[in-house]
């Protein structure tokens, strides 16, 4: 497993000298450990400038625990990728697979420009727009592939949005993912202006069970590199690809834009990607954030999301300081909604895609939990 500490080997914006990262245990929770991920990449095997061959290296120096090729799979390899590629991305994460130390991932991105993009994980062969031309097309030849997992990638950004993230019992569990951050982005009000639904509003009042995410979606040669690109935190019981993906449908990731981060959070004494036995009450949150002692004194906010028709309700808003644990207790009913997520900001900071006028979430995003949900 990763050590407790290391230096981010990207810098934060304004600063020369790389940060050290926050330490991977928990003050929470027991049995994980802390790995930093980037889940969403290309190379010149569909529309990214550099080569394939130098991905993986390029991402484990930059720091990265997790690390996956996603190139974009179009209509019959019309710049995507191709059988030939498919398995030469196989080779590739195989080779610089290593065993409880970094590991590599192979996936795809299927990718329609009117319905949006999903990227697929953990399959033996691809779907392209032949294959699947449509989002639920796409979820049956998912569900044919019980192992595989997915993710909504930047929701909000094709109109489409998923057919307006239509329901889908029969992948309920292998959709894993919604990115809340990609590239430098933050998607809670993605469309919001236009007057669009919040896709993290649409997609959880749907009745979707994703895990949060934040993905840097690299198309350049400096692969993990970027700071301030999304990238995600996963809670594994061992850096391997069966811890990866067991910790992705337990749901105990989280989304950020900043690298070395630490988040972990229970609410009720259930960790956060969960249900809380609980129709009704006052749940006790508990939520463990930490950038290492580059932010020791640091202020940040944490918003307290439910459910609302456009944008999310800001049920709380609680103060606390980088490095300690947030105490609060919050009123929860089932009847006002079945989720909730905690969205960690700095409030010195603008949103750079603000949602309505005042929202308390119109500063900058640093996180985001997984969410809970309420199960009467």
């Amino acid at each position: 497993m990763p050590g407790t500490a290391r230096a981010a080997h990207a810098t934060m914006a304004g600063s020369s000298v790389p940060l050290v990262a926050a330490a991977r245990s928990s003050k929470l929770t027991q049995g994980t450990t802390l790995v930093h991920a980037d889940m969403h990449n290309h190379t010149v095997m569909s529309d990214g400038d550099g080569s394939a061959d130098a991905a993986f290296a390029s991402m484990r120096e930059a720091g990265l625990d997790v690390a996956a090729l996603t190139d974009h799979t179009t209509l019959f390899a019309i710049e995507g990728l191709s059988s030939g590629e498919w398995n030469t991305q196989g080779q590739l994460a195989d080779a610089a697979n290593d065993l409880g130390m970094f590991t590599a991932l192979r996936g795809f991105e299927w990718s329609s420009p009117t319905h949006g993009h999903v990227n697929i994980w953990n399959t033996g062969d691809f779907a392209d727009l032949g294959r699947a031309g449509s989002p639920g097309s796409l979820y049956s030849w998912l569900a044919d592939r019980p192992a595989g997992v997915a993710s909504f990638n930047h929701p909000g950004r094709e109109e489409g949005r998923f057919n307006d993230f239509a329901f889908n019992s029969s992948v309920l569990n292998q959709m894993v993912g919604l990115e809340m951050f990609n590239r430098t982005d933050d998607y809670l009000f993605e469309g919001w202006s236009s007057g669009v639904t919040s896709p993290l509003v649409a997609c959880l009042n749907a009745g979707w069970r994703p895990g949060l995410t934040g993905v840097t979606d690299e198309h350049g040669t400096t692969w993990g590199f970027h700071e301030g690109k999304g990238r995600s935190g996963l809670w594994v019981t061992e850096n391997t690809r069966t811890a990866v993906f067991e910790a992705m449908l337990a749901r105990r990731s989280f989304a950020t834009r900043v690298s070395g981060l630490r988040v972990d959070a229970t609410a009720g004494g259930v960790r956060m990607g969960s249900s809380i036995p609980l129709a009704s009450g006052d749940v006790r949150f508990l939520v463990d954030v930490d950038r290492g002692p580059d932010w020791d004194g640091k202020a940040l906010t944490i918003q307290v999301l439910r459910p609302d028709t456009s944008a999310p309700s800001v049920v709380d808003v609680i103060e606390t300081v980088n490095g300690t644990v947030a105490d609060f207790t919050v009123p929860l009913d089932v009847s006002d909604g079945d989720w909730v997520v905690l969205r960690i900001s700095d409030p010195t900071v603008a949103n750079g895609t603000p949602g309505p006028d005042g929202h308390p979430c119109n500063d900058f995003g640093v996180a985001y939990t997984s969410p809970w949900w309420l199960q009467p």
